[in-house]
């Protein structure tokens, strides 16, 4: 990512629902704040899409659905924060905000509770893209 005029950032969306995707790339736009980069989304249904995109690499944010069947987001993260070096962000979709304590289990980056709020899913992502592109290290 490079400043915000022409910047373009990678996100990977995964949910095995396409209407979660969906309520997610609108909720967040295509530019989540005015310093932003401009989105390229990429979908994923399944966990081998996600782990396939994830060793292409190039991906600056990671939404992944903590309601995901078969495989749930929140087991992804915690797996992909051991496993990846130098993991992007993840933030992780919950359904309760009751359900705080498992994205912090997964050692997910951020969080955005269900139903999807468009200032708060703008707001974390626009944090996430800032922390990627400042080089904020990853903690584990």
């Amino acid at each position: 990512m490079t400043g915000a005029g022409t910047a373009r950032a990678t996100v990977l969306v995964y949910s095995n629902s396409p209407d979660v995707r969906a309520q997610v790339r609108t909720a967040v736009g295509r530019r989540p704040a005015p310093e932003s980069p401009r989105i390229d989304w990429v979908e994923c249904d399944t966990y081998d899409e996600v782990v396939t995109q994830l060793d292409e690499g190039d991906l600056d944010v990671v939404i992944l659905d903590g309601e995901a069947q078969p495989t749930g987001g929140a087991g992804l993260a915690r797996q992909f924060k051991y496993e990846i070096d130098d993991c992007p962000p993840i933030v992780v979709l919950i359904a309760r905000k009751q359900d705080a304590w498992l994205a912090s289990w997964s050692l997910a980056d951020a969080v955005i509770s269900q139903p999807l709020d468009p200032v708060e899913a703008a707001a974390v992502m626009a944090e996430q893209l800032r922390r990627r592109s400042s080089g904020i290290p990853v903690v584990r």
